[in-house]
Parts: structure tokens; sequence; C-alpha cells
């Protein structure tokens, strides 16, 4: 079997995109980040996911993006709620993290090195998702070329290949696809801003595009929402 590094976040898309690598034949190293998010619900999500589908290794970087703050997942500035589908479908929101899939994709790298793995999944996705400018096409294929060009296994011949398999599909698209592949997205989180209990919001811009996609795909979400 082909190693290859999965990011792994505990969300639908990255677990989605695990499920994928794990169906086409690659041994999956999952890699996830303590990165000084505003919970760690999103870490223990993503430790269930890597057990449950079988991945072959799974570890937890511990970075601090709090250092630079400058987002309402790193910083003391209030998660958005409520907003409209128009308004999520546009612009960057207070929820993007400064570099944060630049960073993410850099220590996948590192670990593909070492392995030796070729191949890098990423669970980016440029239909249903918050205007983040580290999820289009043009993103991906930039640090492509620079990890073939910035490493000493590039350099020397092997070729690193970052796959976004989930880059055109909507968020239902990616829900019936987890599906088919036997995801148990009852173990998975999306919110943003949940309670210290682990019960989502129901009412942050990752919330309402997991609701829209279960919705959109016929069936109903797993996950446990505050009763408001």
């Amino acid at each position: 079997m082909r190693p290859a590094v999965v990011l792994l976040s505990g969300g639908i898309d990255s677990t989605t995109t695990l499920a994928i690598a794990l169906a086409e034949g690659y041994e999956a190293y999952a890699l996830s980040f303590n990165y000084g998010q505003r919970h760690q619900i999103e870490t223990d999500a993503a430790r269930c996911v890597a057990k449950s589908l079988g991945a072959k290794e799974h570890r937890i970087a511990k970075i601090d993006l709090r250092v630079f703050g400058g987002s309402a997942l790193t910083d003391d500035i209030a998660v958005p709620k409520q907003r409209s589908q128009t308004e999520i479908a546009h612009g960057i929101p207070i929820t993007y993290v400064p570099a944060r899939n630049t960073i993410f994709l850099a220590y996948a790298l590192a670990w593909a090195e070492v392995i030796p793995a070729n191949d890098i999944f990423l669970g980016v996705n440029a239909i249903d998702y918050s205007g983040y400018p580290d999820c289009r096409p043009e993103f991906i294929e930039a640090f492509e070329n620079l990890a073939n060009l910035g490493t000493k296994a590039g350099v020397q011949g092997r070729r690193f290949q970052i796959h976004t398999p989930l880059i055109k599909f909507s968020k239902a698209d990616i829900i019936r696809k987890g599906v088919e592949l036997g995801v148990d997205f009852s173990v998975t989180h999306s919110c943003y801003d949940p309670t210290p209990e682990g019960f989502a919001c129901g009412e942050c811009d990752s919330c309402l595009l997991r609701l829209k996609g279960f919705r959109e795909a016929g069936l109903k979400d797993p996950t446990r929402y505050v009763t408001k």
C-alpha cells in the first residue's frame, strides 16, 4: 500500500477525504493540529475519526497560532452567527485563520518526507465553503509546486502530489460520498463555537453549511445541537 499523509480536522470534509484515501488503497497517516483554537472538541473528534476509519497512524501536532491572533478561532473575537447564505458566500470572514492551510500543509509535507510518502490529502472544497483563500485550486497548485521545489525529496527526484478530491463537491455531495464510504458522521465535529458540553451552536457559518448539506442530501444530521 502507498502511504499518504491526510490532514484531519475531525469535520465532514476531512473525514470524507480520509475515507476516500483509504478507499483508493492508500495507507493513511492522519495529521491533526492543536493550534490554539477555541476548543479541543475538534481534536477529540479527529481521534475518533482516525480510529473509526482505520488510519495507519494519527498524530496531533501542537502549535500556537494565538501568538498572532487575528481570527475568531484564535483570538478574543466573537464568532459570527446567523449569517445568510449570501453573506457566507461573499468575502473572507473573521473565522479565517491567517495562513492556516499553508502552515498545515507545510507540516504534512515535512512528515511526508520522513515517512516517506509522495501523496498528501486535503479536504478543501471551493463550492459550499466560507470564502477562505487557502481553499482555492490555484493555492493548492502553487503549494504543490513549492513542495517539489523546496524539499530534499523534491530535488532528488521524488514528486509530491496534493490531492483535493472534494474541491468541486458541494457539502451535500461530500456527505453523500461519506455515507457511500461508510463514514459515521456522528463522530465528526464542525461547530466553531460549541458549548463546554460539546453541543454545536447551530448558528455559526460552519454549522449552517453543515445543516444545509445534510438537508440537501436528504439526511438527518447526527450532531447534537443546542436546543433553542
